[in-house]
């Protein structure tokens, strides 16, 4: 029974210790990275508990969960600001594009416009310094791109790389940028309004166990006891937060893979 409590934990804890799905930029590194370190320091907590566990095992286990269970709480609250953090960067290159086209429209040279934006938005400064040493900036703004929630600087690059060929006036065409943009980020808004009753139904059932417990506690019952205390309890309690993880990672992962493509 204690290897099945072994195997039921770190079945759990390698779940709860993989980090949610996240938008890489092009050109970052392949699949594992950041994510390695987490997973061996579990399978190694884990086979502590297999060398270590003996009649002992709830006492090594619960620890372990908890560690877990906090590490996933707090790779979904990092996921989130992640997310809140890319909105801004989106939200600042429609600004910057406006503020481009009205220094533009205004008499100002490109640089000169650029330079004034960054007092806004210091991201762009490695752009601003290629425009006033006669660098390459559309490469800096591709580069910018990288950012997470800054990949419309690619379009920002790409007009202003085709204004700098043709002579064509780059404030009309950074003013119908600013226009897509926003248009894109209104139907951003709606596609993350009609997904956020799915993910909210998905919160809803993984935190329906909850009740279950209260429901059999306030029946006379002992729950927490058989989930804490007993071998097979222990294996029931990682099976049950491993899928519960499993489940809301996977609807995560479905609404931001929408959301890439709506």
């Amino acid at each position: 029974m204690d290897a099945l409590v072994v195997a039921a934990v770190l079945a759990g804890v390698l779940l709860l210790a993989v980090p949610a799905p996240a938008r890489l930029p092009r050109g970052d590194a392949g699949p594992g990275g950041g994510r390695r370190w987490p997973v061996l320091a579990v399978g190694a907590a884990a086979a502590s508990v297999a060398v270590l566990g003996g009649g002992s095992t709830p006492g090594l286990v619960l620890p372990l969960l908890g560690l877990a269970v906090g590490a996933g709480v707090v790779r979904s609250l990092a996921a989130r600001h992640r997310d809140r953090a890319a909105t801004q960067v989106r939200r600042r290159v429609v600004d910057l594009c406006d503020a481009l086209r009205a220094e533009l429209a205004a008499g100002q040279t490109p640089a000169g416009a650029l330079d004034r934006a960054a007092l806004e938005w210091p991201l762009v400064g490695p752009a601003v310094r290629a425009a006033s040493t006669g660098g390459d900036v559309v490469a800096a703004l591709r580069t910018l791109a990288a950012t997470p929630g800054g990949e419309s600087l690619r379009v920002v690059a790409g007009a202003w790389q085709v204004a700098h060929r043709t002579g064509h006036g780059l404030a009309d065409t950074l003013g119908r940028v600013a226009a897509d943009l926003r248009a894109a980020e209104r139907t951003r808004r709606v596609v993350g309004g009609e997904l956020a009753s799915a993910r909210a139904t998905a919160r809803l059932l993984a935190a329906l166990p909850l009740l279950a417990l209260l429901m059999g506690s306030g029946a006379g019952a002992d729950p927490l006891r058989f989930l804490l205390a007993q071998p097979a309890g222990l294996a029931c309690l990682a099976g049950g937060l491993a899928c519960g993880y499993a489940g809301l990672t996977w609807i995560e992962a479905l609404a931001r893979d929408v959301e890439r493509h709506g």
